[in-house]
């Protein structure tokens, strides 16, 4: 137990420095000042013992204070029960207890008051301008000055002209903010910060340490004796090197944060290893000394389970995957033939589940009571994934969620065990979901982290969450597809983005500019160009803005926002006005575009159920039904017939369409059209662009001609594209490419 003394303490979701007079809730700061905080101080130190009036009197008011004393403790304690969120009448902290003082009556847990490892002497490389990643707050618009600007400095007063209109623009920006903001739960704090776990790139698998102020993680793409397992505190540019062999992975820390263990391929077999948090001799876990853990020993239940020592190569470990049990005493695994549990004292192990035939049981994770196992089981023979859940004694599995993409990474429990959080390519690209355990039946996507990301860790104190991104300067290029031309691609717009979220390039119909997505500004958002790039300003400031789409007379773009509890789709006119926001509700709305008669928008939304395409009347009004068996991504042909749209939102769907006017049913035409990503295809004049893998290339851009029925490749391009976009004439196509990738471990604050 750590003794009182301690000046950090824990209690409910509250945390609290004495000695620095600092308050946190959920890593959120709480102002508190003065008495008030004194007061806390006061009766912390003395949990369910009665503090009398008196002696908080001797303690915070000296002996030649003249004051209304009386008055001004019942105010102090008013302002640090309105901090805690807590009540005289049913109280959950501070307890009054009449006329004479008052109790504490909160459980308060005292903390180590070492909060990081020790520095070693190895400095990490400061991260590049490029590769930084830029603090995200969708509630708060940057300056309207900077938003209305362009880079070069030119004022963007060829779109919007006198005082008045950018008055009119700045109200509807924040009308927006103000419908975004205010539409979560009112209990939820509305600000959510996401900004670099690490001051250096090039890692993966990170993982928090019990404290939750520091985090392990290894290396693989870096220098030459830079790869191994590491150690840091939050956001440090120092680093603690533990190992460095550029086989390890999948560092994990001991309850007690004094241990790291991690897995290492030698000799084509993988084994565990330990190695102290603050550097040190490392232990092969079946080998050497052993490391004591209290309690007594493991009792199993289960009698079909069979022990083995690792060392004897009955039961060794197939992935580097592990977890470390709560109290201490096991390290779980994924084996021949399903998961095991080994000791960790004297490195013997059995097995808890017993995967089915052509299965793989992998990703194994303690839920933060240590009672039961969440894990993925691999299906080899086409099935979804699925995440289950087994008893630390063994027995059945539980089936929690059937993913439909492919899950990347280990899956991790939330602080409270109310749901499961994992990574999936289910949208064409890594994402962080979210599973609720009394609503297993879908998942939720976590907004806060963006995409692409994986290898989500969540602190078990319950407020951060960190995971892996794709650093790659993601920029657009352009491609001349005209008769004669010379079909190479050239660079239109450089680094709009550091993440796959951008840029999604969109020509105009009158082909004189080109809107596309881009976080230059320190959030996502709208920009608008030239065709060729030049005058670019910045169209929208609202935080989280996605999916550009021209109206048909190029006088207006409609986009998604992302929200903490839903999409919104919105418009916006490019020579002023407020945005109008066309879907109010409170679930998700994505990927919209416009009908040819500029009446409709079309979108994407699960309200149904299932995802399915919808359409809003472009004056606002009731969300209209369009598919019933699945649809995501639509866009109207150029005569205006029919609708067409990707089946689903996965990787490499199939393009269906339905007539815009008349009864017919939803179909499949073009069995041959399937492009890489949802948002990788056009439909142009006679036909629709898209690129996906063909003929053994990796990205071939093709066009599938609606009157002869056929496709024919046009272009060979480095790789698939996630984004596409072409001229109505399909003579020009805009994509985006990335340069130098690297992995950027992320953090996002106050996640619950």
């Amino acid at each position: 137990m750590i003794a009182k003394e301690s000046d950090r303490a824990r209690f409910g979701p509250f945390e609290v420095d004495l000695h620095t007079h600092e308050l946190w809730k959920f890593g959120t700061r709480v102002k508190l000042v003065g008495q008030p905080f004194e007061i806390l101080a006061v009766l912390m130190r003395k949990p369910g013992e009665l503090v009398t009036r008196e002696q908080l009197r001797a303690r915070l008011w000296s002996a030649d204070t003249f004051v209304d004393f009386n008055h001004g403790l019942n105010a102090a304690v008013n302002k640090l029960r309105e901090a805690l969120s807590d009540s005289a009448e049913n109280p959950r902290y501070i307890e009054t207890l009449p006329r004479r003082g008052y109790r504490f009556i909160a459980k308060v847990e005292w903390l180590e008051a070492r909060a990081t490892p020790p520095i070693a002497t190895v400095a990490a490389p400061e991260v590049a301008a490029s590769e930084s990643e830029p603090t995200r707050d969708m509630y708060q618009p940057r300056p309207f000055a900077s938003a209305v600007r362009s880079r070069d400095g030119h004022a963007f007063s060829r779109y919007l002209t006198g005082a008045g209109v950018m008055v009119m623009v700045l109200l509807g920006t924040l009308l927006l903010l103000k419908i975004v903001a205010t539409s979560g739960s009112p209990s939820r704090p509305l600000i959510e910060q996401t900004r670099s776990l690490l001051a250096i790139a090039d890692t993966e698998a990170p993982a928090f340490s019990p404290d939750g102020n520091s985090v392990a993680f290894y290396r693989q793409r870096t220098a030459a004796g830079d790869a191994g397992i590491y150690v840091s505190a939050v956001g440090s540019n120092r680093l603690v090197e533990l190992t460095n062999q550029e086989q390890d992975c999948c560092p994990i820390w001991s309850p007690d944060g004094r241990w790291i263990a991690f897995s290492r391929v030698r000799d084509r077999e993988q084994a565990i290893y330990l190695v102290p948090s603050d550097g040190g001799e490392e232990e092969k876990l079946n080998g050497g000394k052993a490391v004591a853990v209290p309690g007594a020993a493991f009792q199993r239940t289960s009698p079909a389970s069979v022990e083995r020592r690792l060392d004897t190569g009955d039961v060794v470990p197939r992935r580097g995957e592990i977890d470390w049990s709560p109290d201490g005493k096991f390290i779980v695994f994924s084996g021949l033939s399903g998961l095991y549990l080994a000791r960790v004292d004297n490195g013997s192990a059995h097995r808890i589940t017993q995967q089915p035939p052509m299965s793989e049981d992998w990703g194994p994770r303690f839920s933060p009571d240590g009672q039961t196992i969440v894990f993925v089981r691999d299906h080899e023979v086409g099935l979804a994934n699925e995440i289950c859940s087994v008893s630390v004694a063994g027995g059945e599995c539980a089936h929690i969620f059937s993913e439909p993409g492919k899950i990347s990474s280990p899956p991790q429990w939330s602080y409270d065990e109310r749901s499961v959080i994992f990574s999936s390519n289910r949208r064409g690209h890594p994402a962080l979901w979210r599973v609720t355990l009394d609503r297993p039946g879908s998942a939720v996507e976590i907004s806060e982290a963006g995409s692409p990301a994986w290898d989500p860790a969540v602190s078990r104190r319950g407020y951060r969450l960190a995971y892996e991104r794709l650093l790659r300067s993601l920029s657009i290029w352009q491609m001349n597809l005209s008769a004669g031309a010379d079909k190479h691609p050239h660079l239109t717009v450089s680094s709009t983005s550091d993440t796959d979220q951008g840029p999604g390039p969109q020509f105009s119909p009158d082909g004189q500019k080109l809107a596309y997505m881009s976080d230059r500004s320190g959030t996502m958002e709208i920009w608008v160009s030239n065709r060729d790039g030049s005058n670019p300003f910045q169209l929208s400031a609202v935080g989280g803005a996605g999916t550009p789409r021209w109206s048909p007379d190029s006088q207006a773009v409609v986009f998604d926002v992302t929200t903490s509890d839903g999409s919104k789709i919105v418009s916006m006119n490019l020579h002023g006005g407020p945005p109008q926001v066309l879907t109010p509700d409170k679930t998700h709305n994505v990927c919209p575009s416009w009908s040819r008669d500029g009446k409709w928008i079309y979108f994407a939304s699960p309200r149904s159920g299932h995802w399915q395409v919808w359409k809003v009347a472009a004056s606002g009004g009731a969300p209209v039904q369009v598919t019933h068996h699945g649809g995501h991504a639509a866009l109207e042909s150029r005569d205006g017939k029919f609708l067409y749209y990707a089946k689903s939102e996965l990787a490499e769907p199939e393009i269906w369409r339905v007539p815009i006017a008349g009864r017919s049913g939803e179909e499949r035409p073009m069995p041959l059209v399937r492009p890489g990503t949802w948002a990788s295809w056009q439909v142009v004049e006679g036909g629709i662009l898209f690129v996906g893998p063909s003929l053994g290339h990796q990205a071939v851009l093709s066009f599938y001609d609606f009157a002869k029925d056929r496709t024919t490749s046009v272009a060979v391009l480095d790789r698939i594209p996630f984004w596409l976009g072409a001229t109505p004439d399909g003579k020009t196509v805009a994509f985006d490419q990335p340069g130098k990738e690297q992995t950027q471990a992320m953090l996002v604050e106050n996640f619950r």
